[in-house]
C-alpha cells in the first residue's frame, strides 16, 4: 500500500532511468537524476538536523526546482515555494509565518533572498545536490513516515491581505493523483505542458504523474503566455499532448486568432479550470482538435486541487455554461443551502468537499482553520471535517453540478441578491467580448463591468439589456486593452477594485 508521494519516484526510476522527467526545452532532468539529486538534498537537510520542519524553495521555474521540492520531502520535511515574481511583501509574509531554517535558492535568486528579513540559513542548491548521498539515514526517515505528514506548504490569497499557508499531506496527493490520473487517462506516453508557476498547487497536476507513469513534463517559458503563436509553436515543437492549464491561457491563444496561423497538432487532452470557459472560446478549441478530448475541472487549494470533472460530451448553446460535473472517485461533494441541509434539484448551495482529498489546514493559523474546516452538518454522529469552499452552485435537470458564483461576488444591489458571475458569464456570450470581470462599488451602490473586447460599451450595454434584468444591468462598463490577472491566472478583482476606487477618486476631483 503506498503512503509516500516518492514511492512513484523510487519505482520509475527502476523502470525509466535515462527518460526525460522534466524539461525547460533548454535544460532537462532525468529520472535518474532527479532521484540522485533529491536524495543529496534530503541528506544535506538531515545533517542539519531539519526534520518535520518547513523549508523554503526560493528558485527559478527549472526542473532544478522541482528536484529540490522531492530532496526536501525525502528528508522528511515539507516545502514551501515562493518565486520572485511574487511581491516583496508577500514573500516577508510567508517567511515571517513558517519560520524556516533553510531557504534554498540558485544563481539568480540569492540575491534577492539575502535582502529579506530570514533568520535561517540560505543555501545554494547546485552545492548542497552535491552532497553524497547517506542510504542509512534517508531509509531511517522513510520509515519513519505515515501518510498524514506535510509535504507542502502554498500560499493562498486571505481576505485581510496576508496570505494562508494550505498544508498537504502524502494520503491527501495521493488520493488526488491516483484519481486524476484515472479520469484524464494519463499513461507512459503522456507528454505535459505545464504552465502554472511551481509555487501553485495547480502544477500538481504534473508533477506527480510525471512519477506516477514515467511520463514527461515540459515547464512552458512564462513569457511565452503573452505570444499565442510562438506558444502553439513550442506545444509543436516538443509533441506535447495533454495540457491542464487555467481558462485564461486557453482563451488567450484562441481569442487573438492565433489558429488561424498555427495550430497545436499533438494535443489530446486539454483539461481547463480556475475559470468559467465561455463558450464561443471553448467552440473555437473545439473546432480545431475535434478528435481531442476536452475535461472541465473544479476545485480549491484546499481540497488538494482538482474535486470535481466534467468530460465535455456534447454541444453547448452560446448561452450554456459547461458544467463541473460530478466528484472524483472516493471524493463527496456536499451542496449544503443557507440552513446547512442539502440543497434541491435546482437550489443554489454552498459547494463543501468531504473525503481524504482535504489538505491538513492553514499554516500557523488554526483561527482560519477552523471557519472553513468544520464538522460536517449532515452527521451529528461522530467527528467528520468538511471544507466549506465558499463557492455556490446547483445541479442542473441532468443532475450535473454547475458552478454559479463565489459568496463573496453574491452582492445585494436595489432590494434584489445578485450574483456577479452572472453578470460576467452573460457578457462573456456577447459578441466582441473576449473576457469580462465584475466588481461592487459599495459605497456608491454601483456594478460595474470590466471588459477585454471590440464592442463599444454603449453596445455592450444594449445587448446585456436583452440578456438581464434591469437591476443586474451594470452602472458602468468600462473596456481594457488587457484583463489583470493573478499569478494563477484567474481575473484579478483586488486590481479591479482599485481602477475602481481611482475612477472613483479622479471623478470628484474633476468635479
Amino acid at each position: 500500500m503506498q503512503n509516500h508521494v516518492l514511492d512513484y519516484l523510487d519505482h520509475i526510476v527502476t523502470q525509466k532511468p535515462d527518460k526525460t522527467a522534466f524539461s525547460n526545452g533548454v535544460e532537462a532532468l532525468t529520472f535518474a537524476q532527479v532521484w540522485q539529486q533529491s536524495r543529496a538534498v534530503g541528506t544535506f537537510l538531515h545533517k542539519q538536523g531539519i526534520y518535520h520542519q518547513p523549508v523554503v524553495v526560493f528558485m527559478n521555474k527549472h526542473p532544478r526546482e522541482i528536484a529540490a521540492f522531492f530532496g526536501v520531502i525525502t528528508a522528511g520535511d515539507f516545502y514551501v515555494p515562493i518565486d520572485e515574481e511574487m511581491p516583496a511583501s508577500r514573500i516577508q509574509l510567508i517567511l515571517d509565518n513558517v519560520q524556516a531554517q533553510v531557504l534554498i535558492c540558485d544563481g539568480q535568486t540569492r540575491e534577492i533572498a539575502e535582502r529579506f528579513d530570514f533568520g535561517g540559513k540560505v543555501v545554494l542548491y547546485d552545492e548542497i545536490c552535491e552532497t553524497a548521498a547517506d542510504d542509512d539515514a534517508l531509509g531511517r526517515i522513510r520509515r519513519r513516515a505515515i501518510d498524514t505528514d506535510p509535504i507542502y506548504i502554498v500560499f493562498t490569497s486571505g481576505s485581510t491581505g496576508v496570505p494562508k499557508g494550505v498544508a498537504a499531506c502524502h494520503r491527501s496527493v495521493i488520493d488526488y493523483i491516483e484519481q486524476l490520473s484515472e479520469v484524464l487517462e494519463f499513461d507512459e506516453n503522456t507528454v505535459f505542458g505545464n504552465q502554472t508557476p511551481l509555487y501553485f498547487d495547480a502544477c500538481l497536476k504534473e508533477l506527480y504523474p510525471t512519477l506516477k507513469f514515467g511520463a514527461t513534463t515540459y515547464l512552458i517559458p512564462r513569457e511565452l503566455f503573452m505570444l499565442p503563436v510562438k506558444l502553439v509553436e513550442f506545444l509543436n515543437a516538443y509533441e506535447i499532448n495533454t495540457v491542464c492549464w487555467v481558462v485564461s491561457a486557453l482563451t488567450m491563444i484562441s481569442a487573438f486568432g492565433t489558429f488561424q496561423t498555427v495550430t497545436p497538432r499533438h494535443l489530446r487532452t486539454v483539461a481547463f479550470g480556475s475559470e468559467v470557459f465561455p463558450i464561443k472560446q471553448f467552440a473555437a478549441w473545439k473546432a480545431v482538435l475535434p478528435k481531442a478530448k476536452f475535461v472541465n475541472l473544479y476545485g480549491p487549494t484546499e481540497g488538494t486541487g482538482m474535486c470535481c470533472y466534467y468530460k465535455v460530451d456534447r454541444d453547448f448553446a452560446p448561452d450554456e455554461a459547461i458544467p463541473i460535473g460530478g466528484p472524483f472517485a472516493n471524493t463527496e461533494i456536499l451542496l449544503l443551502n443557507e440552513h446547512d441541509r442539502r440543497a434541491g434539484q435546482g437550489e443554489i448551495g454552498e459547494i463543501c468537499i468531504r473525503g481524504t482529498s482535504l489538505t491538513l489546514g492553514y499554516y500557523n493559523n488554526f483561527e482560519k482553520t477552523h471557519e472553513v474546516f468544520v464538522q460536517n452538518p449532515l452527521n451529528t454522529a461522530y467527528p467528520e471535517l468538511i471544507y466549506r469552499t465558499g463557492d455556490l452552485g446547483r445541479y442542473n435537470e441532468r443532475g450535473e453540478l454547475m458552478f454559479v458564483s463565489r459568496k463573496d461576488y453574491q452582492i445585494k444591489h436595489m432590494g434584489h441578491r445578485i450574483e456577479l458571475g452572472e453578470i460576467e458569464a452573460n457578457a462573456n456570450m456577447v459578441e466582441g467580448v473576449r473576457l469580462s470581470g465584475c466588481i461592487y462599488e459599495d459605497i456608491k451602490g454601483k456594478i460595474v463591468l470590466y471588459y477585454v473586447g471590440t464592442v463599444h460599451e454603449r453596445e455592450l450595454a444594449t445587448a446585456l439589456r436583452e440578456r438581464l434584468p434591469r437591476y443586474m444591468v451594470p452602472n458602468r462598463m468600462v473596456r481594457l486593452e488587457q484583463m489583470p490577472l493573478t499569478a494563477n491566472g484567474k481575473i484579478d478583482r483586488v486590481t479591479l477594485k482599485r481602477l475602481s476606487e481611482n475612477d472613483a477618486a479622479q471623478t470628484r476631483q474633476a468635479r
